[in-house]
């Protein structure tokens, strides 16, 4: 019986040379078990089957896989799926040469789901909602291999989760969150209903204590709600994108008694969707749309430069604004609005068909963009899938699209803009549009963008829209947009913010996570 672990490590023959019995039911196990996985058995094949996890010399990359397994928990993966427990009794166990080759397989396994798993993420996206439409960049399982092989592999371990400070900041929210534990959580629930400045009773006492184990007020014995608690209740409202107003309505109630452990789930979603993300450039300027947020951002080199309120698609199957980062390349000042065809198909349509003069302000256009009087067509002959003509809004001061659209060409059609429905900003929950993005402030963020090409951005904007002409105005330089949805982020300063599950898609993240393996830690209220 073969020892211990650590005493495996029979030497392979120099290429050429005859192997001898047991190495060759060495090779022929780790052959036979790796044959059906095309790198694992290119990457044994170039080096003569040599053992990477199996040999004597090996235990420091054991014990740094092993290492690294036991923290697995930390970001949020599915423990169970390495099993580091059963690596070990495995090797304890094994018995033969043929035992050994089998070890060594399951062993590169164990560390390729691991290494794919902590670097882009437990998902595929797509297959968990289908408005997730980000491309995922996963490891090459050769130069995985090839690296863990090298003389620094808790180097190469250490390497793989996401360098981005928000993923380091999210995994100490998610220790924090795990240490609140006990049936209590963070105290009993406040009562439904609105609670303001003035009130008494037990309803604020638990407000009150709600707001201390959340750290948003000190250990207090006030009985009353009294500037203290508006002032809590404001710091909460900021980070959870409510009304900072200081009064404990529904809304804000909802939010204060969430529990520790769907905030945990939040923030657990909120590390795979960095996975996702973890080879994406963000060290120069790029636009920051976080759905949820209802905000985009401009942000140069780690910092905000220029900020404004957004409406995203409704929540509705086919509006709901997709996940995905592209590059904006220029603007459209003075736009047209090709209407898209699922909302001429399912909205106008059917007005033209009881009206032809319905909808008067879009122009009826062939597939050449030339328009055709409404005469000439009989709306009512065309169905869904036959009617062959678009409908196109020109340039006005009622322009769906506003003044300006800001174009990063996508499969999907979406894109950010202006809109004359100013009113929707002013609302807590933005979720209006048919997908794309609209803005609050589209001419300052026209400035803002182009301020990296102009030293009179404003002049340059201002010519393109004073002509009333349809005008393409360029971006020199191609700036990355990211459409995202993070319900959980950290500021800057490391503090949390949370955001209401809008299109219900955490849930369904968190789902998948869970069959997959996740488990929370240490929350029980």
């Amino acid at each position: 019986m073969l020892a211990t672990a650590v005493g495996f490590g029979l030497a392979f023959g120099m290429a050429g040379a005859p192997l001898r019995a047991e190495e060759q039911a060495f090779v022929q196990a780790l052959a036979a078990d790796v044959s059906e996985d095309s790198a694992l058995a290119g990457f044994y094949q170039s080096r003569n089957y040599a053992p990477v996890w199996t040999g004597a010399a090996d235990a420091e990359r054991r014990s740094a896989l092993l290492g690294v397994l036991a923290r697995a928990g930390d970001h949020g993966l599915p423990v169970a799926r390495y099993d580091a427990g059963a690596l070990v009794a495995m090797l304890r166990a094994a018995v033969t040469e043929g035992d050994r080759g089998r070890i060594e397989a399951a062993w590169s396994r164990a560390y390729l789901a691991y290494a794919r798993d902590v670097h882009s993420g437990v998902l595929e996206p797509s297959k968990v909602d289908a408005g997730i439409v980000r491309t995922v960049v996963r490891p090459d399982e050769t130069a995985l291999m090839v690296a863990i092989a090298g003389e620094d592999p808790l180097g190469v371990l250490m390497s793989l989760p996401p360098k981005l400070p928000e993923y380091a900041r999210l995994m100490k929210e998610k220790l924090a969150l795990e240490a609140v534990s006990g049936d209590a959580g963070w105290g009993a629930p406040v009562a439904g209903g609105k609670l303001e400045p003035g009130n008494e009773g037990s309803a604020v006492i638990a407000l009150r204590d709600r707001l201390v184990a959340q750290g948003y007020l000190p250990v207090s014995a006030v009985a009353s709600y009294e500037a203290t608690i508006t002032a809590a209740v404001q710091r909460f409202q900021l980070d959870h994108g409510l009304l900072p107003d200081g009064v404990a309505g529904e809304g804000t109630i909802a939010e204060i008694n969430v529990s520790p452990e769907a905030r945990l789930q939040s923030v657990i979603v909120a590390m795979e969707r960095l996975r996702w993300m973890g080879d994406i450039d963000r060290t120069g300027r790029y636009i920051w749309v976080n759905q949820p947020d209802f905000t985009a951002k401009i942000i140069d080199h780690g910092k905000v430069t220029f900020q404004t309120r957004s409406v995203v698609g409704k929540n509705v199957a086919d509006m709901r604004s997709p996940e995905f980062s592209d590059l904006m390349e220029h603007m459209i000042v003075n736009p047209s609005w090709g209407v898209p065809r699922s909302i001429i198909v399912k909205e106008y349509l059917p007005l033209l068909q009881q009206n032809p003069n319905a909808v008067g302000h879009l122009q009826v256009v062939d597939r050449n963009g030339r328009v055709v009087p409404r005469g000439q067509v009989n709306f009512a002959s065309f169905s869904a899938k036959t009617f062959p003509f678009g409908l196109r809004q020109p340039p006005s001061d009622g322009n769906a699209l506003g003044k300006v659209k800001f174009m990063f060409p996508n499969p999907y059609n979406i894109y950010l803009h202006d809109t004359p429905a100013k009113d929707l900003f002013s609302k807590e929950i933005r979720a209006y549009s048919h997908g794309c993005i609209r803005l609050a402030d589209p001419f300052d963020f026209a400035y803002a963008l182009l301020s990296a090409q102009s030293d009179d951005p404003k002049g340059v904007f201002q010519a393109a829209l004073d002509s009333d002409v349809e005008t393409m105005v360029k971006l020199v330089k191609p700036v990355p947009v990211h459409l995202v949805y993070f319900t959980a982020w950290p500021t800057v300063k490391g503090e949390m913010t949370y955001r209401r599950d809008i299109y219900g898609r955490d849930a369904r993240i968190y789902q998948a996570l869970s069959e997959a393996g996740v488990v929370l830690r240490g929350v029980q209220g």
